[in-house]
């Protein structure tokens, strides 16, 4: 446990920009999370056997190197904390409505509603506070969602009998709302203390677990029938015993809901004899893991879905401002920031540890300017050798820290990194003191207007590949700018006359002309006096359609991804496109797309033809890229950027680890920054590679 002091995120469209006042820790699933953290790999590989075939298979096609550096860069991440809090906005959004700059808000949202002096949360994610409503009772808001929405898929009746199993702060908060719905209420635990608040704040019949037979409890209250539903709240991870437990005590055909996380080694007799219904709660309810209703802002209608996840907040918040609920009575201390460490150590204490804490923020001697800075120094850079070309990398996802920055750091006769932007301040943070950078930021215009920095790597979502470009151009910094260059002509127009006005050293992230086996083959086709044909078979793996690839973040996978493969066509023949044949299948299901599934054939006025087979069909054991080139009685294959097999001639090919041209690309643009060299693709051929992206695409979507 530690507390950093990270960038300050920027507001965006539909987002809120808010300075905490309180945050609540979770007893449950932060606790949990963090026990795990320290959990060995030997024991995490155990218990998540997916995790190490998806490893095993990762070894397989990258090799044990780059394997490595993926499995240190996801074991050594740090984690942001917390989920529920409350505070004041300071900015809005564009598409924000309803909500004002100096507005009291509840925030929830694992990711978003952090521990932390200033959040950025999805409009759908923050509620006003009722007036008269405390910060410290508002900040509960997620873990009060998450008990109303496990009360309302037991749907209890009026006077219905229904028992809470768990009676920490979820199962506390359950009780009240079963209370207020009318219902009576049977409530087990482990530890007396926690029985006894609960019948403080009116539970009907408590009962020590470990003290007493549940079941006989249960059957003696309900003259022998069992209650109407059973509700868990308890977080016991693998324990399957609490779910036996819940369909034992439960009536034919009644209803049990899981919220906490607990083992779901369910038998089948009870659930067959009796006919129940077992439900899972799905955290604060409906629209939570949609990324639809969460990050874009869409509600669902009112109408078809009464209770959404925000509106579920919005009632918590408003049983809280007219006393119907207690939380503050379950609140064991108050920890300044600060001191949050102390503050986990107190609830993993093994007795009597309190329901609830809150970390405050001092919001009332608030520095907020203090808090809004976008650029911290992480004073890191000077303890690395250093190369002449000074770089800022815009975008510290997984691609940029498992490939360029361990690339840029073995490049260090090139490149100095010298800054970090990131959309997320502990990301920045982390990334830059894991490569040694000298200062981090959450503002690419700070990166713009450093002196110190020569050139901008551009590794941010496809959307935002041609607007950071140009502006960049217009700040004089070098440019490499990983695929796509664009997402639509327009775009690209403007950042070609930019480029062309400002002269600025530029490249596009087509690695694959620099792999070896490219290279190679380049060299054994150089000197044909006849056409080629290319065929160059892609199994791209299939992307859920709700993914942002698909997106207008992402443009879609024939612009995001195949223009790879429209660059190596043009490396190999060295001609211009005369004509472009397209097919795509006619899917017959929803959930699969024309436009990761296709054929285009491209005729090149040298009289070559190459062919790209894509699809997203196909099964994951076989291969990535297999290209056959066809050449004047020779044929070369290049399996995978593994190998490189030569047929028909005498001639070498190429065997090593895959290497498909990210170290040597990256190499070739920092010569040609430093020496003014001319660079390694010309513009002409970045843009005709991205123009024939536009028009597969194009034609896919006719």
């Amino acid at each position: 446990m530690v507390v950093e002091d990270v960038p300050a995120p920027l507001v965006g469209k539909g987002n809120v920009l808010v300075e905490v006042a309180y945050s609540l820790i979770s007893t449950g699933t932060e606790l949990e999370g963090v026990k795990r953290s320290g959990e060995s790999l030997v024991r995490k590989a155990v218990e998540h056997p997916e995790k190490v075939r998806k490893l095993i298979h990762h070894l397989a096609e990258q090799g044990i190197k780059k394997t490595l550096a993926m499995v240190r860069s996801k074991v050594d991440a740090a984690q942001p904390l917390g989920y529920s809090c409350s505070g004041v906005v300071i900015q809005v959004g564009d598409e924000v409505e309803g909500i004002r700059p100096g507005d009291l808000v509840a925030c929830a949202g694992a990711g978003k509603a952090n521990h932390a002096e200033i959040v950025l949360v999805p409009k759908n994610l923050v509620v006003k506070v009722p007036e008269g409503l405390s910060l410290q009772d508002a900040a509960s808001v997620a873990l009060g969602a998450i008990a109303m929405q496990g009360v309302r898929r037991a749907d209890p009746k009026l006077g219905e009998l229904v028992a809470v199993i768990g009676l920490g702060l979820l199962g506390q908060l359950t009780v009240q709302l079963l209370k207020i719905a009318g219902c009576r209420v049977i409530g087990f635990d482990l530890q007396k203390s926690r029985v006894a608040l609960a019948q403080e704040l009116g539970l009907d019949w408590g009962f020590v677990s470990t003290e007493t037979d549940p079941q006989k409890e249960v059957f003696n209250l309900t003259g022998g029938h069992g209650v109407d539903a059973a509700i868990i709240t308890a977080a016991a991870p693998g324990n399957d015993e609490i779910i036996r437990l819940a369909t034992e005590i439960t009536r034919k055909k009644g209803k049990v809901v899981v919220v906490g996380d607990v083992g779901l080694g369910l038998q089948r007799s009870p659930l067959y004899e009796k006919e129940l219904d077992i439900l899972i709660s799905t955290s604060y309810g409906p629209g939570r893991y949609d990324e639809v209703y969460e990050e874009k802002g869409i509600d669902y209608p009112y109408t078809y879905v009464r209770w959404t996840e925000k509106r579920n907040m919005q009632e918590y918040l408003r049983l809280l401002a007219e006393g119907k609920l207690n939380f503050r009575r379950l609140v064991g201390g108050v920890y300044p920031i600060e001191k949050a460490p102390e503050a986990y150590r107190a609830l993993q204490e093994e007795d009597e540890r309190p329901l609830a804490v809150l970390l405050d923020y001092h919001h009332n001697e608030s520095d907020t300017a203090r808090k809004l800075r976008t650029k911290v120094e992480t004073l890191a850079g000077s303890k690395v050798k250093t190369g002449p070309i000074r770089v800022a990398l815009v975008g510290a996802g997984d691609f940029a820290k498992a490939v360029h920055l361990p690339n840029l750091q073995r490049l260090s006769n090139l490149y100095t990194i010298r800054a970090i932007v990131s959309a997320t301040g502990l990301n920045a943070k982390d990334t830059a003191k894991k490569f040694g950078a000298v200062y981090c930021t959450t503002d690419f215009r700070d990166v713009l207007v450093d002196e110190e920095i020569d050139m901008v790597i551009i590794c941010t979502r496809h959307n935002l590949h041609a607007k950071m470009a140009i502006e960049a151009a217009k700040a004089g910094k070098a440019i490499f700018l990983e695929k796509p260059m664009a997402l639509n002509q327009a775009e690209l127009n403007e950042l070609v006359t930019v480029l062309k006005d400002t002269g600025v050293p530029f490249t596009v992230g087509f690695n694959r002309r620099f792999s070896p086996a490219a290279v190679r083959a380049k060299e054994l086709i150089g000197q044909r006096t006849n056409p080629l044909i290319v065929v160059y078979r892609v199994n791209a793996g299939y992307i859920p359609l709700d993914n942002w690839v698909h997106g207008e973040e992402g443009g879609g996978r024939i612009i995001g991804e195949a223009c790879h493969m429209f660059d190596l066509f043009n490396y190999f023949t060295g001609a211009e496109v005369e004509s472009i044949d397209v097919s795509a299948i006619s899917p017959a299901t929803e959930h699969i797309s024309s436009r990761d599934n296709f054929v285009a054939t491209l005729k090149y006025t040298d009289g070559s033809v190459c062919t790209l087979i894509y699809t997203a069909l196909g099964a994951p054991e076989v291969p990535k890229e297999y290209i056959e080139i066809y050449c004047e009685g020779k044929t070369l294959v290049i399996d995978d950027f593994k190998e490189l097999r030569v047929y028909g001639s005498k001639a070498k090919g190429w065997k090593g680890p895959q290497d498909k041209g990210h170290l040597r690309e990256l190499e070739e643009f920092g010569q040609a920054v430093l020496n003014g060299n001319t660079w390694p693709i010309p513009l002409d051929e970045l843009v005709r590679t991205t123009e024939i992206s536009f028009l597969v695409d194009q034609e896919v979507r006719r």
